[in-house]
């Protein structure tokens, strides 16, 4: 699929020399003589667009203007926006560049270091079509997946997973942090022995992750892993997380708990069990969770 460049100058002899430098390059160019019109172009066809090429002085909506409005919109935020202008104070650089532009380009500038800058931004763009490509042929294929096992001894594992499983599920970001806590949990409470009380101090020490690895690789905890089961029924995602550790009171964690209010650990059970999951519910003596996510 062709880049497509919207390129925005109120000047339209500046319009023509960026055509006339882009042209034969393989992009699709259409431009806007200011901030207005490139504004409801972008609003209205905000999927037609891969980058923009902005002048910034010009009426009616300046090119500063346009940026903000590009960045604060979610349909348009990752677009790259490469300024080009005669507005080259250091100051006004800072400006842009802390307003999200991809690049700052000074008239008068050498067309071919436009160009170049152009390219540059274009592959950006390529990279991430093929990786949302890759990111959706990903979750089909996770969605094919009908048993499976997993064994993880490490937070890295954890994390990792927490992101992998979160792509089974309808809304990812919901689910993310509920199975990043259930699974980290599952590792430090679990298999090494944190308790509650140390986890607070390791962690207003900063200490927390260090401890975490430096237990892994005792030969006490060398050999435990955690055990997460995945199956895919027609109306729902289970999981059942089991770890090799004594258990814990769990019940009381199930809850969010004024008096644990202002410790940096002990309210993760509780959201994700409110936010994350549609079910999540703990067996026995609490070395076991069971999870469920509708679809």
């Amino acid at each position: 699929m062709a880049i497509r460049i919207l390129v925005v100058d109120d000047e339209p002899i500046n319009l023509d020399i960026i055509a006339e430098c882009l042209d034969g390059r393989g992009y699709q160019i259409e431009t806007a003589e200011d901030g207005m019109a490139a504004w409801e172009l972008l609003a209205g066809r905000p999927t037609e667009f891969d980058l923009v090429l902005l002048d910034r002085m010009m009426p009616r909506m300046d090119g500063m203007e346009l940026l903000r409005r590009i960045k604060t919109d979610h349909r348009l935020k990752d677009m790259p926006v490469i300024m080009q202008t005669a507005a080259g104070l250091p100051e006004q650089v800072r400006e842009g560049l802390n307003a999200g532009a991809y690049y700052y380009l000074v008239k008068p500038y050498d067309p071919e270091a436009m160009v170049a800058i152009v390219a540059s931004a274009v592959e950006k763009i390529e990279a991430g079509r093929l990786h949302d490509e890759s990111t959706r042929m990903f979750v089909h294929a996770l969605g094919l997946l009908d048993r499976a096992e997993y064994r993880f001894s490490s937070l890295y594992d954890a994390r990792t997973l927490a992101g992998l499983f979160a792509h089974l599920c309808p809304v990812p970001d919901r689910v993310a942090l509920g199975f990043t806590e259930i699974l980290v949990n599952a590792v430090e409470h679990g298999n090494l022995g944190i308790s509650y009380d140390e986890k607070k101090q390791l962690r207003q020490s900063g200490q927390w992750e260090a401890e975490v690895d430096r237990r892994v690789e005792l030969p006490l905890y060398r050999d435990r892993q955690v055990v997460v089961e995945v199956n895919n029924f027609p109306a729902a995602w289970e999981f059942r997380v089991v770890d090799q550790g004594q258990g814990f009171d769990w019940a009381k964690y199930m809850d969010f708990d004024a008096e644990r209010a202002f410790d940096p650990n002990g309210r993760g059970i509780a959201m994700s069990r409110q936010l994350s999951f549609s079910r999540l519910e703990y067996v026995g003596r609490g070395n076991e969770v069971r999870i469920g996510i509708d679809k």
